[in-house]
């Protein structure tokens, strides 16, 4: 069989299949299962067309986020390197606000510790101060994940091509980033309907959701674009995955941080 996963075609019909299913929240096949040979570049290329597509129908971006950062997530996905997507102002629900899972495939929850960009981040040779010094503020978040698949039976490629399976996302309130700050000692606590159910700390993002920060950068530029002042950057969930329940409540807290809530409905 001839592999045609190269053809501008190709692409754009994966990802019309991917905005197909997105809109009619009944799942599609993972581009991969198509046959082997499915690669990283290419999965990336399909995000693109995707995010193109969103784009065209009205959708702005207002950031990032950055997935399988931690050791947790990758264990539980079976992968062993990050990935990236785009974050959508559509996507973004308020704290305390109510998300209707209908529509949503096999929605997960993960908690983590947000970014809001002061400056322009750009280029290969930023080093860790850098980074740190580009960060505006800090905020507790909640990212719900999904898979236009229906299942998570699926490979790094297929997650990147769908958009790092971004579904939606819920900010607590910011607070500016001091640089004494250390985001790798801050604990992040988990509760479902009051009960708790993990913890995880900064560095549990590859040792420091500012790692994380980096390691997107440097990707970004290998596309030749880069982060802006006023981008937000979910830089990974500090626990494995937890599957959203309709009727559950879901709270992330921290010492040093305002807590962000979620109602699933």
């Amino acid at each position: 069989m001839t592999d045609t996963r190269g053809d501008p075609q190709w692409l754009l019909d994966a990802a019309g299949q991917l905005l197909a299913a997105e809109r009619s929240g009944l799942p599609t096949a993972p581009p991969a299962r198509s046959g082997p040979g499915l690669t990283l570049e290419q999965a990336y290329r399909v995000q693109a067309a995707v995010i193109s597509g969103r784009l065209d129908g009205g959708a702005r971006p207002v950031g990032h986020k950055i997935g399988l950062t931690s050791a947790a997530m990758q264990e539980q996905m079976g992968v062993s390197e990050p990935d990236s997507g785009i974050l959508l102002e559509d996507m973004a629900l308020p704290c305390g606000g109510e998300l209707p899972t209908t529509g949503l495939l096999a929605p997960r929850i993960e908690a983590e510790i947000g970014l809001r960009l002061g400056r322009d981040l750009t280029g290969p040779a930023l080093d860790h101060q850098a980074a740190r010094a580009a960060v505006a503020e800090v905020f507790l978040a909640l990212e719900v994940i999904d898979t236009r698949y229906g299942d998570w039976g699926i490979t790094l490629e297929d997650s990147v091509a769908d958009n790092a399976s971004a579904a939606r996302f819920v900010t607590g309130a910011p607070v500016p980033f001091p640089l004494a700050m250390d985001l790798g000692r801050v604990l992040v606590t988990v509760r479902v309907d009051d009960q708790l159910v993990c913890v995880g700390h900064g560095r549990d993002v590859l040792g420091d959701p500012i790692n994380a920060l980096l390691w997107l950068t440097r990707r970004l530029h290998g596309l030749g674009s880069g982060l802006r002042a006023g981008d937000l950057v979910l830089p990974g969930s500090v626990h494995a995955s937890i599957p959203l329940r309709p009727g559950t409540i879901v709270e992330a807290s921290s010492p040093r941080l305002p807590a962000v809530l979620l109602r699933a409905l």
